[in-house]
């Protein structure tokens, strides 16, 4: 049926293009070269268009007569003109703009159906990132960096210790979570990352978008939404919604090269080094605004640890039989490590930074089918291959260790190969009166994880070292079909749109070899090793076997076991949705935008969800604006069906801990719903102010959100004879998966969060220079509403159900205070970038309440300096947090023995010093 629609939508759009009409076109232009994305506007009529690649633009009029046109773009003054247009006549009008350095007023397409306008003059609040300036003068260099850097109300840092999830940086909008904020790529839904983030660190429990899987390069602006427009953009867009907009340049190279690395007080000489080269060349495809634009990307970094030495238990008397033939499991490590030519501090794991490495192939192209057609395509391939560490495997851990393989013990590596396929392309044009977009948007992530330095202990001196741990594989297919149009006559304009979408989704996790996940004893230990539980392992073929202190070995890889053959899952769903958006200006000053959206989803069942949203300029030096609206948040496939085995590690003790599909027949048991999905309201309301070099904006939010999905604690049993009727039934229920604990995704609770946001921008001319200043900052406190909604088998077992660590990482882990001072000033040659950004507290995740750190706000500098070498190259040298600014310590009581010393698990702004750099930029 779809192969029969293109050419039937083709057709329509090609008949109603060869109509016969009055027409003004030309080209906007600075004294240098054409500009791509100027708004050009028919004063009075609200007939607006903007360039393409080649700075060329087309308008039809509806009939002869004296019109005044204006041309805009932001960094420059507008200009106006008169034109006469006789019957049927295509009149030439061209555009040379002039550049205003005082202008700081960016023109957005999100958050509006309607024509672009203003961010000073949309009805909800959008930040502006100018990627390509961002990018050439401060530190970072990937996307989610960049973005926690320029927006306070965005928040993003590396995880560590925490499988695959610290090679996708966790993100949160306005302190929600990762999977309440929507993304889109030139207006399109950008799909997921196939993880599901099950470890202790900001969004756990959740599915992510990669977003440092888009190279920096291809990328020319990026709006953030920051309201909720799940009734104009559907699921996930709670928080907001952030659109990236790919680069159009042609007739352009450019390339970049940095390279880094940290130094400070805790690295000797320099550590983590880091290396990008980017690459983005435009080609034109016709003369009538056909662009093809390519970018390329390779990225690098080592690995970057921050710990103090293991200060636990390495070696007993066990572990050296020959001075020790009746072994007590008394400590010797000091001995061992001593003759052994080793110390403490060659055993723990690597906190800080991950090595990674990867490159990226993206495109962005546009062909003109008709005066006014044209076929688009965006999309792009991008390869990681990652290697982290879990904690280290001490000999006197006799269950998850062989002397014969590894006589110290061993560090487990976990290897991710991360790859990312994208593609978009439609057609979009007139029919008649009306614009039509039809789109297809393909996207699917896999991620495959190798276990490497390891064993598996049961197999005794046969095992490998190295195991096919197995994977996930994510795909979403969205498909489009849009229709706006403006009424100019009626009222001061009102614009009409409508749609409808259809999105398929398929979600697997596949096994991995037999031997990463297996234990091949008839017997295995789901207790402690203090206090030992033998059960039958039916899939066990040979007698078990036990350590030397007569406890039995453990299974599966050690650090990442893996997915086993009743792991494998291959599940699809899918959801068709339809909307409407009016968009009314009652005069030029009032406006009032109104959209309501239905969704209907295979799997959970129908969603229905409207906004409004009102804006009035009083005049245009000071505007109010709000909105009011509900959302929705579908329950991701990972969050339904994604189900594991794996060994939990608590300070040296080892549990084996599952987690089970939302509806097998465990949950059932234990009477834990089927997932439906999170439904939300949002207030906002604030206000802009222009006055002239000042802009000022204010907005205050309120954001409830029920039926919110966590990650549940572990749940346990007991057999024992004084054990209640319901501890005896989890307990059996446990032995038939070979678990200790068990674990669900769930929706258990409600949420409140509320803030304020501000930012004001000032520009001026300083000498013979221009300094453009930024002041931004964001306030927000997230809290829970009401009690936690357990299952009635687990009624009084709240506590684990959502236990004091997952609360934290819900309301305390994101800083409620963010702030950042930006001064940027250029004169000739040379450029000056300095910014200072204020992370507030944030409380570190733990279930003991005396190691319930509150962690201290911290300031952190960044400075670069740049020199124009020639026209086509600029040096550029500086640093991320010059000040080699550090978090607090963790309390001892958090710090463990296995090494860690900062809060990786509420980072802030991470713990591995100053970063400097070196950049080249090359422009052609």
């Amino acid at each position: 049926m779809r192969k029969k629609l293109y050419p039937i939508l083709t057709s329509l759009i090609l008949f109603s293009f060869s109509l016969k009409a009055q027409i003004i076109k030309g080209v906007v232009s600075d004294s240098l070269q054409t500009i791509i994305g100027a708004t050009i506007t028919v004063n009075g009529q609200g007939l607006k268009s903007a360039t393409n690649a080649q700075g060329a633009y087309q308008i039809k009029l509806s009939s002869a007569g004296t019109y005044s046109v204006s041309a805009s773009y932001l960094g420059y003054q507008t200009q106006q003109k008169q034109v006469k247009v006789a019957d049927g006549e295509t009149k030439e009008l061209n555009f040379v703009l002039t550049e205003n350095k005082n202008n700081l007023d960016g023109i957005v397409v999100i958050g509006s159906r309607s024509a672009p306008r203003s961010q000073l003059e949309t009805a909800v609040p959008v930040d502006l990132v100018d990627v390509k300036k961002v990018a050439q003068n401060a530190p970072q260099v990937s996307l989610s960096q960049i973005l926690n850097y320029v927006a306070p109300s965005f928040t993003s840092n590396v995880a560590n210790l925490t499988d695959g999830t610290d090679h996708i940086d966790p993100a949160s909008l306005r302190g929600l979570g990762p999977d309440q904020v929507l993304v889109l790529i030139n207006g399109k839904r950008r799909h997921t990352s196939s993880l599901i983030n099950i470890n202790g660190s900001l969004g756990k429990g959740s599915v992510g978008t990669d977003l440092n899987a888009i190279p920096t390069a291809a990328i020319k602006r990026i709006e953030v939404l920051r309201d909720g427009a799940a009734a104009q953009y559907g699921s996930d867009a709670i928080a907001g919604v952030i659109n990236i907009i790919l680069n159009e340049d042609v007739n352009k190279l450019t390339a970049s090269i940095t390279g880094g690395g940290f130094t400070g007080k805790h690295s000797d000489g320099l550590d983590g080094q880091t290396a990008q080269a980017n690459v983005n060349y435009g080609v034109k495809l016709n003369d009538k605004g056909g662009f093809l634009n390519l970018t390329g990307s390779f990225d690098y970094r080592d690995f970057a640890s921050r710990t103090k030495p293991y200060s636990g238990v390495i070696f007993t008397d066990y572990n050296n039989p020959t001075l020790y033939p009746t072994p007590t499991g008394a400590d010797i490590t000091d001995a061992e490590l001593a003759r052994r030519g080793l110390s403490r501090a060659d055993f723990v794991p690597n906190i800080g930074q991950s090595k990674n490495r990867g490159g990226a192939l993206f495109l962005n192209a546009v062909v003109p089918v008709a005066d006014h057609a044209e076929i688009y395509a965006f999309g792009g391939l991008n390869s990681r291959n990652g290697t982290s560490t879990a904690f280290y495997r001490t000999p006197r851990q006799l269950t998850q260790t062989n002397a014969t393989i590894y006589p110290n013990g061993f560090l487990p590596q976990i290897v991710t190969d991360n790859s990312d396929q994208s593609l978009a392309i439609g057609i979009r044009g007139k029919l008649g009166e009306w614009k039509a977009d039809f789109s297809n948007t393909y996207g699917r992530n896999q991620i495959d994880f190798t276990t490497a330095n390891t064993l598996n202990a049961s197999m005794l001196t046969a095992s490998p070292t190295s195991f096919d741990a197995g994977g996930y594989d994510f795909v979403q297919n969205t498909t489009n079909l849009d229709f706006t149009r403006f009424f100019k006559n009626t009222l001061s304009g009102i614009n009409v749109a409508f749609g409808a979408e259809n999105r398929y989704e398929n979600y697997k996790i596949i096994a991995g070899e037999e031997a990463s996940y297996a234990n091949y004893g008839n017997a295995i230990n789901v207790g402690t090793t203090a206090n030992p539980i033998l059960i039958p392992n039916l899939k066990g073929n040979i007698s078990t076997r036990f350590a030397a202190n007569g406890v039995a070995y453990t299974g599966g890889a050690q650090g990442f076991p893996g997915f086993s053959a009743d792991n494998a899952t291959n599940v699809s769903r899918s959801s068709v949705a339809a909307y409407g958006d009016v968009e009314v200006n009652f005069t030029d000053k009032f406006l009032v935008d109104g959209a309501i959206r239905f969704e209907n989803y295979s799997d959970f069942g129908s969603t229905l969800n409207f906004k409004i949203a009102g804006r009035y300029k009083f005049s245009d030096k000071f505007l109010l604006r709000g909105a009011v609206s509900s959302g929705f948040r579908a329950p991701s496939l990972q969050q339904r069906y994604f189900n594991a085995t794996s060994t939990v590690f608590t300070d040296g003790i080892f549990t084996e801990s599952g987690t089970f599909a939302n509806d097998s027949r465990v949950a059932q048991l234990l009477g834990i719903p089927k997932l439906k999905e999170e439904t939300s309201n949002s207030y906002s309301a604030g206000f802009t102010s222009n006055l002239g070099k000042v802009k000022i904006t204010v907005d205050g939010y309120l954001i409830r959100i029920d039926n919110r999905v966590i990650y549940t604690g572990g749940f346990t049993g007991s057999n024992a004879a004084s054990a209640s009727a319901q501890d005896k039934e989890i307990y059996n229920i446990l032995r038939q998966a070979n678990a200790s604990t068990a674990r669900f995704f769930a929706n258990a609770v409600n949420t409140e969060t509320k803030g304020i946001d501000a930012v004001v921008s000032y520009s001026a001319s300083l000498g013979k220079g221009t300094l453009r200043t930024d002041l931004a900052g964001t306030i927000s406190k997230t809290s829970l509403v009401g009690g936690i909604n357990t299952s009635p088998l687990l009624a009084g077992k709240e506590s684990i159900y959502l236990d004091d660590a997952s609360v934290i990482l819900l309301t305390k882990v994101v800083p409620r205070i963010k702030a950042n001072l930006t001064f940027d000033y250029s004169i000739d040659k040379f450029n000056v970038f300095l910014r200072n950004v204020y992370f507030g507290k944030v409380s570190q995740p733990t279930n003991t309440i005396a190691n319930q750190q509150e962690l201290p706000g911290r300031v952190i500098t960044d400075l670069g300096l740049g020199y124009n070498l020639t026209k086509s190259l600029k040096l550029t040298v500086g640093a991320n947090n010059i000040l080699d600014v550090y978090p607090a310590e963790l309390l001892i009581g958090s710090q463990g023995t296995s090494g860690i010393l900062y809060p990786n698990q509420a980072p802030q702004f991470g713990f591995l010093g100053r970063y400097v750099f070196t950049r080249l930029n090359f422009n052609f």
